[in-house]
């Protein structure tokens, strides 16, 4: 299984970015290639969201989210791909060190590349609104 690791820090302290972070109405504010987010499973499964990617406005993809705020921890994973990403905060001496971990599954082994480009975006992007309020 594909896997790949990256991070970033930021000014904003952790409690700042993980009002960002834990709230997955937000994630289309940060993270790229989301264009929108709704409540609950578009298609009658059990997700907790269904996120709309840019440009395909009838492509719902639902999402399970696990959120963790006793270790400043939310795992998003596709119900659609099987993708899993695995967000983590850390305090540092100049503010939050935000992590991820992704998990791809075989048969997306061919997204690798993609994703690395849109999760290093998402990680900034998630940075900048969390250190802009």
């Amino acid at each position: 299984m594909p896997t790949f690791d990256d991070s970033t820090e930021c000014a904003a302290s952790p409690e700042d970015v993980w009002l960002t972070l834990y709230d997955p109405l937000r994630f289309p504010e940060w993270w790229t290639g989301i264009e929108s987010a709704v409540s609950g499973d578009e298609l009658g499964g059990t997700a907790d969201i269904t996120i709309y990617p840019d440009g395909y406005p009838d492509f719902p993809m639902p999402q399970l989210v696990q959120s963790r705020s006793d270790d400043l921890r939310v795992t998003v994973t596709c119900t659609v791909s099987d993708l899993a990403f695995d967000w983590r905060l850390e305090p540092v001496e100049t503010g939050t060190r935000i992590s991820v971990h992704v998990e791809i599954p075989e048969a997306e082994a061919h997204r690798l590349a993609t994703q690395q480009g849109v999760i290093s975006s998402s990680l900034r992007r998630l940075a900048e609104v969390a250190s802009h309020g």
